[in-house]
């Protein structure tokens, strides 16, 4: 099989999925490793600072779970967060800023790469530690059901999606929260993005139980394990995710199986994997795979795909010059976010009838 061969995109689903959802899957596919190439060159550059984690290959998952969620769900990501951040919303120019340490970034060139966050889009952050967004992800599902079964919210639920690693998995928090959402039937989808590698330790290594999936039995939730670079099957189990925790289910967990094309950040020389390694799994290249199927099946032509590819280059050469132009912080306002700000307190009255 020759380097430039594309597997075939496998038509797992059983629904009919519309020209305009494969149409927004593929812009958003696209946005996401366009977006990264991007990081790439201004990293070289020396326009960005610090460790910076691309998430080339893994665009389906992103794309499958985070499209098919409301936009009244949280979503809780890792330090391999710009393209969860670009799939719930935020804009392109905001996470660049940031990236490049601007006051105009969505955490106002504080957060860097590894950091980036968003009240407005629900966007719980990016997190530095493995494992470390797991319990964040928890809460916030907790305060979905405490909002709806203690404070009477009327309408559907939120749900959280909260995505890590393999290398996670091994972590106490990972088990400690699944315990904890399956008692509480919490309305969360845990989300492994298993990519084969803990930076440089291989899966298989790693883990008695490589099948990570099968890990959910032990605390009694559904483990499913998807296709990581097929979009449409990731959608689909994401789906039915979706309608157990809404409906008060509980959590699910699903293992995609993917792979990250670069190394594990943009300082690795990513020497530790093999060539061949690499090939077999670029051959299964998600965006590839789904614009083949668009077109095979006719749902789209070239031309339409081309114009979504020429408008995502012009919506990141926006995203460039935003970021550029933008002002760097001031020193002056070095303490600035550490305290909440005086309109922000808020003052609550106690007395005894309370107690």
């Amino acid at each position: 099989m020759s380097e430039n061969t594309v597997l075939p995109l496998t038509n797992t689903s059983k629904q009919q999925v519309s020209k305009l959802i494969l149409l927004a899957l593929y812009e958003d596919m696209v946005l996401g490793r366009s977006f990264e190439d991007m990081c790439a060159q201004m990293y070289y550059k020396g326009k960005m600072f610090g460790f910076v984690h691309l998430y080339n290959g893994q665009e389906a998952i992103a794309a499958g779970v985070i499209k098919t969620l409301s936009i009244d769900d949280y979503v809780c990501s890792t330090y391999r967060d710009h393209v969860h951040a670009l799939s719930k919303g935020v804009p392109p120019e905001q996470i660049m800023s940031e990236l490049f340490g601007k006051v105009t970034g969505c955490s106002k060139g504080r957060g860097g790469s590894m950091h980036i966050f968003s009240k407005h889009h629900k966007f719980l952050g990016g997190f530095a530690f493995i494992a470390e967004g797991i319990p964040i992800a928890v809460g916030s599902a907790f305060q979905s059901i405490y909002r709806s079964q203690v404070m009477k919210k009327v309408g559907q639920i939120s749900v959280t999606a909260c995505f890590f690693g393999d290398g996670t998995t091994n972590n106490g928090q990972f088990f400690e929260c699944l315990n904890m959402a399956v008692l509480w039937k919490l309305p969360i989808i845990f989300v492994v993005e298993n990519n084969q590698w803990a930076i440089g330790m291989a899966h298989h290594r790693s883990s008695s139980t490589i099948e990570i999936y099968k890990k959910a039995v032990a605390f009694g939730l559904p483990g499913i394990e998807v296709d990581g670079m097929d979009v449409l099957a990731i959608r689909e189990v994401t789906q039915e995710s979706l309608k157990r925790a809404r409906s008060g289910e509980g959590p699910s967990l699903i293992e995609a199986l993917t792979y990250r094309f670069r190394g594990h950040s943009l300082a690795d020389p990513d020497e530790l994997r093999s060539s061949e390694e690499k090939t077999a799994w670029i051959i299964r290249d998600p965006i590839k795979r789904l614009r083949n199927y668009i077109i095979q099946n006719h749902k789209a032509t070239i031309k339409d795909l081309a114009n979504i590819d020429d408008r995502i280059k012009n919506k990141l050469q926006v995203a460039v010059d935003f970021a550029l132009s933008s002002p760097e912080p001031h020193t002056r306002d070095l303490y600035k976010y550490l305290f909440a700000e005086e309109k922000d307190h808020i003052t609550f009255n106690f007395n005894q009838n309370h107690y």
